[in-house]
């Protein structure tokens, strides 16, 4: 089950989450492997975050998943989700870290 955790100092107040979810959930799928009803997104607004030295709108997410992950999809990952944010959240991309974790890595993934 991928996991997508999304902070941002950006009031949600006035953002289509109900989009935001939708294109991160599709992406995470699309770009993983997973189907879309096993991926999680977590959405955090107005989270006290310094980028750069400053306050502007920046935002801090982490992908978590039990394998899928590899350089291509980090990056693919990297580029759709930081888009997905700056269209829906005016973050630009050069404000915005993403961290990607697999469960798996380094050990045999189990046939459960």
């Amino acid at each position: 089950m991928p996991c997508l955790y999304i902070s941002t100092n950006v009031d949600l107040a006035g953002a289509d989450s109900a989009a935001i979810f939708a294109a991160t959930t599709s992406a995470v799928s699309s770009i993983i492997g997973k189907p879309e009803n096993y991926v999680m997104v977590l959405l955090k607004g107005s989270v006290a975050i310094s980028f750069g030295g400053n306050k502007e709108p920046a935002a801090f997410a982490e992908v978590v998943s039990m394998g899928g992950i590899n350089s291509e999809v980090k990056r693919r990952l990297i580029a759709t989700i930081g888009s997905i944010l700056k269209e829906k959240l005016s973050v630009p991309p050069a404000r915005f870290f993403l961290k990607v974790h697999d469960t798996t890595a380094g050990r045999p993934v189990s046939k459960l």
